[in-house]
């Protein structure tokens, strides 16, 4: 089975019925998921600037957040040192280097709608 890492915007899209989920839905299928232990901190944060933005939807959101628990993402830690070069070196946050260092590590496809780091990461995973 393929590897994947799945990223905080990809995996929100899915927990939130946004537009791109049927497009994540299909570049997951069949494939072991893998994400760095900081997903579930990332999606909360979404979670909680769409409740922000939208009161009125909150226990719907919390709802849909509380799926997550039940996604077939694998946790794992990552190198800090590492994810902190990474960042420095691409310019990006270290959120971000944290997913990108993961599928470096693996050698795995990063799912991301996040159009930057999606186009490191192809530069890099070529």
């Amino acid at each position: 089975m393929v590897v994947k890492v799945l990223d905080a915007s990809a995996f929100a899209a899915l927990l939130f019925g946004e537009p791109e989920a049927e497009l994540v839905a299909e570049r997951l299928r069949a494939s072991r998921l893998v994400a760095p232990a900081l997903l579930p901190f990332e999606v909360a944060s979404v979670c909680l600037k769409k409740i922000q933005r939208h009161p009125d939807m909150r226990e719907r959101l919390l709802a849909a957040y509380a799926l997550r628990a039940s996604a077939p993402v694998e946790e794992v830690e990552v190198s800090l040192e590492d994810v902190l070069a990474l960042a420095e070196k691409h310019r990006l946050t270290c959120y971000d280097a944290s997913y990108l260092w993961l599928a470096l590590q693996l050698k795995a496809e990063l799912v991301t709608l996040d159009e930057r780091l999606g186009r490191t990461a192809e530069k890099l995973l070529a």
